[in-house]
């Protein structure tokens, strides 16, 4: 049932913005924040970041409201090849409104959809995002 529900549609402006970013040629971690703006009922950019590391990141977002971030880093394979994936993570943070994580849930896979992204990490925060998270996120290694 979740998968049919959307609170929020994509800002048009949004959705082209993540589709330079998903094929963009620069080799430096960036990240796009994406926020629900409640009064427009749509999911739209924040802010966006280049050379930007995981803990970095973490300082970015808010501690007590959720956020949606499409996060691009290098990552150097066991055997020494090099890939750029895009991880989308969904931070809830404990003490989030209840409306606020109802809105976000509702819109979580509209977006994911949009974006077209297929490694997607939902949480309580980003406590766990991290560069050796990331990597074995992707190698499908997980601790």
């Amino acid at each position: 049932m979740s998968d049919s529900l959307v609170v929020c549609e994509v800002d048009p402006e949004l959705t082209e913005k993540l589709r330079k970013f998903r094929f963009r040629k620069e080799t430096d971690n960036a990240a796009i924040i994406m926020k629900v703006d409640k009064d427009r009922q749509m999911v739209v950019l924040e802010e966006e970041f280049q050379n930007i590391s995981p803990e970095e990141l973490k300082m970015e977002l808010p501690e007590r409201q959720p956020r949606f971030v499409v996060y691009s880093y290098k990552y150097v394979h066991d055997d020494g090849r090099v890939s750029y994936p895009l991880c989308f993570i969904f931070s809830s943070p404990v003490g989030c409104k209840p409306e606020q994580q109802m809105m976000y849930a509702g819109s979580k896979n509209r977006l994911v959809q949009t974006a077209e992204l297929t490694k997607v990490q939902a949480g309580p925060g980003l406590q766990s995002v991290r560069e050796r998270w990331c990597g074995s996120w992707v190698s499908g290694k997980r601790d």
